[in-house]
């Protein structure tokens, strides 16, 4: 039975579990080629897709969700995996946790911004900011006026399927708008890659378009290894 307190419930309770299991492409590719270690942050974590990437790249991660049957789901993935020392999960609102100052070594926050007001947005951000340590890295995602399920131009006007979740996402980004956040100084981030695009969703409900900005940056004061995605100039051999 769905929990009243729980509106995520059925989404992350079922087998092909929503918005799948595999992490987001960009974050895989720095993980892949970085790697990782420290104490990380998956915002808005899910059934724990990006969760489990960062733990099994290293990271010792905190899994913060509104859903206590996402959370669920993520320890046991963890557990599956022999990776539950690295997984801790907290049943919470993003706007209620508690950032600590320069300490972090991953922040993760997929489809989270977008779904507060504008003004609780920003100020997750910067504490998101705030709380990466020296090499650290962060990577967001959020969706945008070009999604269809935007009650404003232009994605109001796309004639595309919608989200049967759309009416979570109150806080449409506006074009360049997350990497304007990015580069304000006083994030003292590196963007790293910075994209804005259309993308069919097939992990939950029916099939449906969504537009989305997403960003990976690294704390301003260091470059990571990063080859980009695809790599393009990789070094090989030894």
């Amino acid at each position: 039975m769905r929990p009243a307190a729980d509106p995520f419930f059925d989404a992350y309770d079922r087998d092909d579990v929503a918005y799948g299991e595999h992490p987001s492409a960009p974050l895989e590719a720095y993980l892949h080629q970085v790697g990782g270690s420290g104490p990380a942050l998956d915002l808005g974590a899910g059934a724990g897709r990006d969760t489990v990437a960062l733990a099994r790249a290293g990271f010792d991660v905190t899994a913060v969700d509104l859903s206590a049957r996402g959370l669920a789901r993520i320890r046991e993935r963890a557990e599956n995996e022999s990776l539950a020392e690295r997984v801790k999960t907290q049943v919470a609102d993003v706007r209620d946790v508690q950032f600590p100052d320069a300490t972090l070594a991953a922040v993760v926050a997929t489809t989270v911004l977008d779904h507060l007001p504008e003004t609780d947005a920003r100020r997750v951000w910067r504490a998101m900011c705030q709380s990466l340590a020296v090499g650290g890295v962060m990577y967001v995602e959020v969706h945008t006026t070009e999604d269809p399920g935007c009650p404003d131009p232009p994605g109001r006007d796309r004639h595309a399927p919608i989200s049967e979740t759309a009416s979570a996402v109150i806080n449409y980004f506006l074009p360049n708008q997350l990497a304007a956040w990015a580069a304000d100084p006083e994030s003292r981030l590196r963007i790293l890659r910075y994209e804005e695009r259309l993308e069919w969703d097939y992990t939950h409900g029916p099939e449906h378009l969504h537009g989305k900005a997403i960003l990976l940056a690294a704390r301003a004061d260091t470059l990571p290894d990063w080859y980009g995605q695809p790599e393009a100039f990789p070094k090989i051999g030894d």
